[in-house]
């Protein structure tokens, strides 16, 4: 089947769902110095009347950036659209409200989930964070002159199971997770306990830290 219009029936590209219309706002996954690229148009679209030309994964179609280097916005140059990222959809166990355990040396024992980095959320949904995830976050005990400090951490262990791509299902013993900082960089410098793989994949720097990765 082709896709409306490319490569005719025997085309080789098989009928994917497009769903980066002109017009749409999406990430950059390089690291050109560009965060968001503007989708001017599509090519090899033939279109019909009143249909936006639309992309998919895979897809060659002409951009600008609108977010990065000041050197490349408002530049029309050329991009494709890839699969998202390595992170998986992770049932998320950790609304805010939630109390976790401090897993670093940093003197920290206890955070309070103020926030999460990247939710959108939705009318009367408690944004939640879940394994892998960033959020905002305050000292509930431990050392005083961390006490009701607003830093960012990040989320190693998670209680609620999850499901992982090979199929299997986790959960850890306790929620746990790390004080970090704008750059992923840990304040401690040891992790007591196991760190999810999924949350080494993302951040190369805990799991440096890490004793062990499961």
């Amino acid at each position: 089947m082709s896709k409306r219009g490319r490569g005719g029936a025997s085309g080789a590209k098989f009928r994917i769902s497009l769903g980066l219309p002109v017009g749409a706002v999406i990430n950059c996954a390089d690291n050109s110095g560009a965060k968001n690229l503007f989708v001017i148009a599509v090519y090899g679209i033939r279109g019909r009347l009143n249909r936006l030309p639309s992309a998919g994964v895979g897809d060659m179609f002409v951009a600008s950036v609108k977010k990065g280097k000041p050197e490349l916005r408002k530049k029309v140059m050329q991009a494709v659209v890839i699969p998202s990222g390595a992170k998986f959809r992770i049932s998320l166990g950790l609304p805010v409200g939630a109390v976790i355990n401090c897993a670093d040396n940093s003197g920290a024992k206890n955070l309070f989930v103020i926030a999460v980095y990247g939710i959108r959320g939705r009318l009367n949904r408690l944004p939640s964070a879940g394994v892998g995830d960033m959020f905002v976050a305050s000292v509930k005990k431990g050392k005083p002159e961390l006490r009701k400090k607003v830093m960012q951490a990040v989320v190693i262990r998670q209680r609620k199971t999850f499901r992982r791509k090979d199929g299997t299902f986790i959960y850890f013993e306790d929620n746990a997770g790390v004080i970090v900082n704008n750059k992923g960089e840990m304040k401690g410098s040891a992790i007591t306990g196991p760190v999810a793989k999924e949350c080494a994949d993302l951040w190369p720097r805990i799991a440096s830290n890490a004793g062990s990765i499961a």
